[in-house]
């Protein structure tokens, strides 16, 4: 009998034989900074926090929290926000898996 592989390490391998993009297949936020003045998120759940010097965004694997200050909200849509101001980091809260 076959051992019995997880399925996000079945997608994983999926996706790269197939050269498909990660961030959709494994249902994974995707973040995009330029300089430190703008985070383009996509794939994400909802906002949980929004202050000037945080910004706390759900995502399937656990919180992405934007910190610096003079934080804005840009755009939300459905699928992506834009976080403007000066970002002074970017961290992942809860993630679990690899």
């Amino acid at each position: 009998m076959a051992p019995r592989v997880p399925r996000e390490k079945l997608a994983r391998r999926l996706a790269d034989m197939f050269e498909l993009p990660r961030d959709i297949v494994l249902d994974l936020p995707k973040i995009t900074l330029i300089g430190n003045i703008q985070a383009f998120v996509e794939n994400h759940k909802g906002i949980i926090e929004y202050v000037p010097t945080r910004v706390r965004i759900n995502t399937t694997r656990g919180e992405l929290i934007v910190t610096g200050e003079r934080l804005q909200i840009g755009n939300i849509g459905r699928d992506e926000i834009i976080v403007e101001g000066r970002i002074g980091g970017v961290m992942f809260a809860d993630w679990g898996g690899d």
